[in-house]
């Protein structure tokens, strides 16, 4: 199993603080003869639409010297992940987990809204001093 990202446990809380059960720290799936990981599986029961959210979560950091390539190895990986859930019909939709001054240095800029407005990719931005979720971006 890989090593946890440093802000996995901050993200854990956050969704426990947003009214999500981890179901799974540190989902496993297996395609063909190959393991992965995604950091984190949860649900939410929508009283009111009377629907369970299914997610899994990718935590990334993003403190290498180049945001840049964060961004790149971040993206290859949520689009692998999201590919095998696909795959193996698992009903979770998948998330990349980031902080809040990383969402406003790269996804208001171009390059980051080119992502958004493609619906590329998937965020929820967290805070993590107080481990709160800030927002979901579909």
């Amino acid at each position: 199993m890989p090593a946890k990202d440093i802000y996995h446990d901050t993200v854990k809380n956050a969704l426990i603080k947003d009214g999500w059960i981890i179901i799974h720290d540190h989902l496993s799936l297996k395609i063909g003869n190959k393991d992965i990981f995604i950091d984190l599986a949860a649900d939410k029961l929508l009283i009111a639409e009377k629907l369970e959210q299914k997610i899994a979560v990718e935590v990334k950091s993003f403190i290498s010297p180049s945001e840049i390539e964060d961004l790149k190895n971040a993206l290859g990986q949520y689009i692998l992940y999201e590919k095998v859930l696909s795959r193996l019909g698992c009903e979770r939709i998948l998330y990349l987990a980031i902080r809040e001054p990383v969402f406003n240095r790269l996804f208001t800029e171009e390059i980051g809204k080119i992502l958004l407005e493609d619906k590329t990719i998937k965020l929820l931005v967290f805070e993590p001093e107080q481990e709160v979720v800030i927002q979901w971006i579909n």
